[in-house]
């Protein structure tokens, strides 16, 4: 593990480092699975189980911005890049 992640899979804290920010977003984007439609509550939901900092809008704007989620313009449908 890191010192972000801890030893349940959990998202401790956000980096500082671009590298770093990258490394957590890729651990938590293989929490989705591939060919699958979510919703913004389902994306909350996956995201909600896997950190500990309480900063769900932060993840999920990490995981479109950085190409891990693609999503609707309306944010109606999520799925993996």
């Amino acid at each position: 593990m890191s010192s972000f992640i801890n030893n349940l899979d959990k998202i401790v804290c956000w980096p500082k480092k671009p590298k770093d920010k990258q490394f957590v977003v890729k651990h938590l984007s293989e929490q989705f699975v591939c060919d699958k439609i979510y919703s913004e509550k389902e994306v909350n939901i996956i995201i909600e189980k896997f950190h500990l900092f309480n900063d769900t809008p932060l993840l999920r704007r990490e995981l479109v911005s950085r190409k891990f989620l693609n999503r609707e313009n309306d944010g109606s449908k999520y799925w993996k890049s």
